[in-house]
């Protein structure tokens, strides 16, 4: 069975370095994002934040920064303390006349525990679009 990732794409009437540092300044991201533990867009770079599944069962993520190409793409590692999988997270920005499309690319879900739908397909993509529809949308367009 082939594994798409998920992909969610919004465009946004902000510039893209106002979107570039709204995904990657730490205060910022604390505004609209998640309580990250710390946050630099350099390779290597480790972070940590908490969060929920459905049950309300917590869940820490363990995140490594990968890739940056400043102004244009991050991509992180995704995975969580204690749980089998690890999945891949790509931000990259496009200008679009005066704003930004955000491509959001999330991979690896399928590594996860598929008993949890916590980790279900639906549950990402809920969130995600929850998080770049909603949270970034208002953030970058204040």
């Amino acid at each position: 069975m082939k594994h798409e990732p998920l992909v969610v794409e919004r465009t946004y009437n902000a510039p893209p370095a106002r979107v570039w540092e709204a995904i990657t300044d730490h205060a910022k991201m604390k505004e609209w994002y998640f309580d990250l533990s710390g946050f630099k867009p350099e390779v290597g770079f480790e972070f940590t934040f908490p969060g929920q599944g459905h049950d309300g069962k917590d869940f820490l993520h363990l995140c490594t920064v990968t890739e940056v190409v400043p102004g244009k793409k991050l991509v992180h590692s995704w995975k969580y303390k204690d749980l089998p999988g690890e999945s891949l997270l790509t931000w990259e920005l496009f200008p679009e006349g005066n704003g930004t499309r955000v491509k959001l690319t999330h991979a690896g879900l399928e590594t996860f525990p598929q008993d949890d739908r916590s980790f279900s397909r639906e549950s990402f993509t809920g969130g995600w679009t929850e998080i770049l529809g909603k949270n970034l949308k208002e953030f970058v367009e204040k």
